[in-house]
């Protein structure tokens, strides 16, 4: 488990980094909501494996909602960037389509 706790502090550091830099500094970016998408989905697939129970899994994909909702707050204070419903939506995907992977991950 401590690798797994690991792998996802290194994603959501990745992970909010690249949503709260600057406009000016990213590249063109070839699907902004297919990344938010990938990257949530990513860190509830890292969170799955550190779940030790349904009850668990439902507070870390509230939490990385509630995070995704965060860093879309945190964007109003960047240069370039703002609050977007659509992007917190594909967060919101990412983790549902994770959920559904779920019952693997955590061999329930």
């Amino acid at each position: 488990m401590a690798w797994e706790l690991i792998f996802f502090a290194v994603a959501l550091a990745g992970v909010s980094i690249g949503c709260l830099l600057p406009a000016g500094w990213l590249p063109v970016l070839p699907n902004d909501k297919l990344l938010h998408f990938g990257a949530f989905l990513l860190l509830t697939l890292l969170a799955a494996r550190i779940a030790v129970n349904w009850t668990e899994m439902a507070y870390w994909m509230a939490g990385l909602l509630v995070g995704g909702w965060l860093i879309e707050v945190l964007q109003n204070l960047v240069p370039g960037r703002k609050f977007s419903w659509l992007d917190l939506a594909a967060n919101a995907a990412g983790i549902a389509a994770a959920a559904a992977c779920a019952p693997f991950l955590l061999g329930q």
